[in-house]
């Protein structure tokens, strides 16, 4: 028998250009399931998807077929334009260029999908460029501060 079994878990962070407070709680549920169209008409799944004001993050299951960056691509430019075209935001909607993603066992979905959902509780104790920052430590992923984002703190 000839098939293909896999099993890839991607935990996704995008971010609103220059980290501005563009997501407003009014409409973030209709982005959320816009986005979550777009990963189901690429054939993946969504498991979890939340964020607060000035980024969000996902939880997909992927088939093998998928390019993650070409998914990615997608969600934001088909997100961009949906934003902007429904004048969710007095100026235009862009995402930052760049993705943090990272990848899990199945034995740690439940873990990752309540990340996900406890966004807007977690947020208020840690802010975007501390989380981010310790994604990269904890996964070991080399990174250089100064190119991360242009942090307007």
């Amino acid at each position: 028998m000839s098939s293909t079994y896999t099993q890839i878990y991607i935990q996704v962070v995008i971010v609103v250009k220059r980290r501005k407070a563009l997501i407003s709680p009014a409409w973030e549920e209709e982005l959320y399931k816009y986005i979550t169209g777009i990963v189901q008409k690429k054939g993946q799944k969504m498991l979890a998807i939340n964020g607060i004001h000035n980024h969000l993050h996902f939880f997909i299951g992927m088939k093998p077929d998928c390019q993650l960056s070409g998914l990615i691509r997608e969600i934001k430019k088909s997100s961009n334009n949906f934003i902007n075209k429904n004048r969710r935001t007095s100026g235009k909607f862009y995402w930052q260029v760049g993705f943090g993603a990272f990848s899990y066992s199945h034995s740690h979905i439940p873990r990752v999908i309540t990340y996900i959902k406890n966004q807007k509780e977690h947020h208020k104790k840690t802010t975007l460029k501390d989380e981010y920052i310790q994604f990269l430590k904890k996964y070991e992923i080399e990174f250089k501060n100064e190119y991360l984002f242009n942090w307007n703190d």
